[in-house]
């Protein structure tokens, strides 16, 4: 985790509210993500997470408000304008062929090419090559690249997803509940391979409703509710109760709790 004195946010989200008719997902949110973090964005089901990141990731345009990137103001008005400035979504639903090999889905849509007789043609060495090295760098011991994506378990696609869109230039990562539907191994795999592009600088901004996957990985912590902020918190200050109380809105759980007779 940095010290944040002197480091300029890689991306920050200035009072970002989105109308749908007279429906406000989002009431002037503001987040600053910093390289080399992995900053948590919680919440329930309906918080305005999803809304957040999709103006983020230039899939909706803000009603109002004011993205800057390094610094400087940035419109976007599709997800290539977001990619083009280094910001990937790696979403819960995985963008894959599980027939296709590794390589092939590692690579696809942005194939290595060589020159044979004035001819182009798929590189399938150098695409193999550079999978198995990422793959490794990852922690993902594979049989092969020719190795099919739907042998793998879920845990180590979310890695081949990650670890496609930093090798293809995302300085901002961000992960729509990556473990979400995992075990407990994958669970840790995937908390693992987060940990290891954040040593690497990439901003991470991990979307979750999991305090503890959160706790595990966060050096800072944001919390959505009702399309609201409800404060970020530094790892160490805020504890697993106060961001559970935080994402349920505090006074609904207290008195859930109550009537349950302290079970929950």
């Amino acid at each position: 985790m940095n010290s944040q004195a002197a480091v300029t946010p890689i991306i920050e989200m200035r009072n970002i509210r989105k109308h749908y008719g007279p429906v406000i997902a989002l009431a002037g949110v503001s987040i600053k993500i910093y390289p080399g973090e992995c900053h948590c964005l919680l919440g329930d089901n309906g918080a305005g997470k999803s809304t957040f990141i999709k103006a983020m990731s230039g899939v909706v345009k803000p009603t109002q408000g004011e993205i800057i990137v390094n610094g400087e103001q940035k419109f976007f008005n599709n997800p290539r304008d977001a990619m083009q400035a280094g910001i990937a979504t790696v979403h819960q639903h995985l963008a894959m062929i599980p027939l296709m090999s590794v390589s092939r889905n590692f690579f696809l849509g942005n194939e290595p090419t060589k020159k044979i007789a004035g001819i182009q043609f798929y590189d399938r060495k150098y695409a193999d090559r550079k999978t198995m090295e990422a793959m490794s760098k990852m922690g993902i011991n594979l049989r092969g690249p020719d190795q099919a994506v739907g042998t793998l378990s879920g845990g180590e696609r979310q890695t081949v997803a990650i670890s496609r869109a930093v090798h293809f230039g995302a300085r901002v990562l961000i992960l729509d509940e990556p473990t979400s539907a995992l075990g407990v191994r994958q669970t840790s795999n995937v908390l693992a391979t987060i940990d290891k592009v954040r040593n690497e600088g990439v901003a991470v901004v991990f979307i979750t409703h999991n305090v503890r996957h959160a706790l595990a990985v966060g050096d800072r912590f944001t919390v959505l509710n009702r399309g609201q902020t409800h404060g970020t918190a530094m790892r160490g200050d805020i504890t697993p109760e106060d961001l559970q109380n935080l994402m349920a809105g505090g006074q609904e759980l207290a008195t859930l709790e109550g009537s349950l007779g302290g079970t929950v």
